[in-house]
């Protein structure tokens, strides 16, 4: 019976990783413009409010990935079942914020490699 619940113990982590594998997508800063750029998409900087106020990327909301009870709150109010693009200045806080987000039970995350940095530097 042990060795049943280990391999079933196993067995659902492997299938939660793959899961959040299909989930999450990091896109490049082309692919990111044909997606969002003019388009009615959930777009989030999760920059610092400091951060968003010098510049954001085109209709951006901004949640702070700092702030984990206005974070968890404020993605609580947004759409699971559209996709969602995050972005923070390098990418860091948006590789963890899509983890999040899956847990959360997000069901497409585009997380945009580079963030503002990338952005800010074409």
């Amino acid at each position: 019976m042990k060795i049943l619940i280990i391999l079933w113990t196993i067995f659902s982590y492997g299938s939660f990783s793959y899961q959040k594998e299909d989930i999450i997508k990091i896109i490049d800063i082309e692919t990111f413009k044909s997606a969002v750029i003019g388009k009615d998409v959930q777009l989030i900087d999760i920059r610092t409010p400091r951060e968003y106020k010098a510049g954001f990327i085109d209709d951006a909301i901004n949640i702070n990935s700092y702030d984990a009870q206005q974070f968890s709150i404020a993605f609580q109010k947004l759409d699971k079942e559209k996709p969602i693009y995050i972005y923070c200045y390098s990418g860091g806080r948006s590789n963890r914020a899509s983890k999040k987000l899956a847990a959360m039970g997000f069901k497409k995350i585009f997380d945009f490699k580079g963030g503002y940095k990338a952005w800010s530097n074409q």
